[in-house]
């Protein structure tokens, strides 16, 4: 089992460090993830708390948060923050704002518009566990020093 393990945390890693953006240079990307449990407390309700990330199993709810900020000396103007999907992690597309790729980062959409080549052939729609990428488009004209967070939901497969 603690085999199984090892490649996850390997892929899981690239999420805690600094990363570049795919994006305008200047523009500072950070990602914190966190493991969802379910605790029991003395008087026997269910407790929702985040736990570091550093062992996931499959299964696992994480919570991924993207913190962006505008370190150049210039507007952001029609930017996107795009960040590649570990393999093993399944992430929930409900989130309106947040576009998916599925072809590595060539197509983007929400999950109703993307479709994939079957070996036949033919083609298929997408399902959430084809997703290789996410991005999000930033707010027109940041300003200098501006911030923000952007977060999704994943599961451990």
């Amino acid at each position: 089992m603690k085999a199984a393990i090892l490649p996850v945390i390997i892929a899981l890693t690239g999420l805690a460090v600094p990363q570049a953006a795919w994006a305008q240079p200047g523009v500072r990307l950070d990602t914190q993830m966190f493991v969802e449990r379910v605790t029991t407390d003395v008087n026997g309700r269910s407790r929702r708390i985040l736990a570091s990330a550093d062992r996931v199993t499959p299964g696992d709810q994480l919570i991924v948060i993207v913190h962006w900020r505008n370190d150049g000396s210039a507007p952001l103007r029609d930017q996107a923050v795009i960040r590649p999907l570990p393999r093993g992690v399944q992430i929930d597309p409900s989130d309106p704002s947040m576009q998916v790729s599925v072809d590595g980062g060539m197509h983007w959409g929400r999950m109703d518009q993307l479709w994939l080549p079957t070996p036949l052939g033919g083609t298929r729609r997408a399902v959430a566990a084809d997703i290789t990428h996410v991005r999000w488009s930033l707010p027109d004209a940041v300003p200098p020093g501006h911030a923000g967070r952007l977060s999704y939901r994943a599961t451990m497969r």
